[in-house]
């Protein structure tokens, strides 16, 4: 059986990881703010449940970019 070995990320793929962690962070925050400001049950559990998923979405990127730290290569100070 092969064993797959990590690949360092490129600078574009870093770029798309640390843009989609500033959108996630961005939603659940205005998530937050509609959960605060509306009188609306609903309208805050839905807001609740996809701060949720967006959490989880924001750990997996958090965790991709731990993983991948391993293989990076060193950058060597200008």
């Amino acid at each position: 059986m092969q064993s797959m070995q990590m690949q360092p990320l490129t600078s574009k793929e870093l770029d798309y990881i640390m843009d989609s962690i500033s959108n996630e962070d961005l939603l659940i925050k205005q998530c937050a703010a509609t959960v605060a400001s509306s009188q609306n049950p609903n309208i805050q559990q839905a807001c609740r449940s996809y701060i949720e998923s967006m959490e989880h979405h924001l750990d997996m990127l958090v965790q991709s970019l731990q993983q991948h730290q391993q293989v990076a290569p060193m950058q060597l100070p200008q």
